[in-house]
């Protein structure tokens, strides 16, 4: 490439001549900011540990746990190291028997009740958590961080303490305002009773997470919003619906999956309160399995029944992922 340029000759008069220019290398000039390979590659090296250390602590596992449901493995197999492979006995062995059903329909009525109580009370706390002072909301928030942070075994024994028949806090307090029946009662003795405190307990550990989590979610909302809506006329449930609904709603949606995941799979506050008890009316699909997995020594059994709880699981977080893939599609 060459451009004209003007100079003078010895004659005086002017004269053109043409200086080189390089040209630009094949294939265009890189546009700037374009990111290297090297660095195109830089987050999935970040997530690369993470993934190994899933695939190691829980992919392996999970194989490993899918083989046993494959295979008729009791104390004989085990102590002399026989693998039986027996297909799809154990699957079958567990579908045509109607424990398993009877202890799906009580763990699914029994997330169900336990989520709707933790967002309807973790939502109303975090609100609460953004309408106090300074003073009052660090107080609060200090103590719903030492109920969160306390072992899930310690809050059991806690509880277990609250409850006791002979000399319970709980019984103690019902005598004192005249309920005298009361005063030796068995928490543990029915159904109902003993899935009222393990409710309980699984509600007041988990509405720390979504109190602060949504009071969180509250300091990003412009409060030019909320003075618009109220130079509108906007009361406050109608500034709550309007502006702080609309927020909230994506937090909302993910609390929620989350907190049903982690219901659903509740096992040491169940078993360490009363093992399932009475008579298994209390078992969930989590004790299920390993009451026939580890207390009846059939473990291929055992991991058939956790194979099956997963999927169930799957099939009930489904509605809730569809909505959030559904949110995030819109969002783009």
């Amino acid at each position: 490439m060459s451009v004209q340029t003007e100079g003078t000759d010895t004659a005086g008069a002017p004269a053109v001549r043409k200086a080189r220019v390089p040209a630009p290398p094949r294939g265009g000039t890189p546009a700037s900011g374009t990111p290297s390979r090297r660095g195109a590659a830089a987050p999935y090296l970040l997530l690369l540990p993470a993934l190994l250390a899933t695939v190691v602590l829980l992919g392996w596992p999970l194989v490993k746990n899918g083989m046993l449901s494959f295979q008729n493995l009791n104390p004989r197999q085990l102590i002399q190291h026989l693998t039986e492979w027996n297909g799809v006995d154990n699957y079958r062995e567990v579908l045509s028997g109607s424990d398993f059903w009877r202890v799906v329909e009580r763990s699914v009525l029994f997330t169900a009740a336990n989520v709707v109580l933790i967002m309807v009370a973790g939502t109303l706390t975090g609100l609460l958590l953004a309408r106090l002072g300074k003073r009052m909301r660090l107080l609060l928030m200090v103590g719903l961080v030492l109920a969160w942070a306390m072992p899930v075994i310690a809050a059991t024994t806690v509880y277990q303490w609250l409850f006791a028949q002979r000399f319970g806090v709980v019984n103690w307090v019902l005598d004192k305002l005249g309920w005298h029946s009361m005063a030796e009662h068995n928490w543990l003795e029915t159904q109902f009773s003993t899935f009222a405190v393990v409710t309980l307990l699984i509600v007041w550990q988990s509405i720390p997470f979504v109190a602060i989590n949504l009071y969180a979610a509250t300091t990003t909302i412009p409060r030019e919003l909320y003075e618009a809506a109220s130079l509108d006329g906007a009361n406050a449930w109608k500034g709550f619906t309007s502006v702080t609904l609309p927020f909230l709603r994506p937090f909302l949606y993910a609390t929620t999956f989350l907190q049903v995941i982690w219901v659903f799979k509740s096992f040491a506050q169940i078993f360490a309160m009363n093992e399932g008890g009475p008579d298994h009316l209390t078992e969930t699909l989590p004790i299920y399995a390993f009451v026939q997995g580890v207390g009846n020594q059939h473990y291929g059994v055992g991991a058939a029944i956790s194979f099956l709880t997963i999927l169930v699981l799957l099939v009930i977080t489904s509605y809730y992922l569809r909505m959030v893939l559904k949110q995030e599609e819109d969002e783009l």
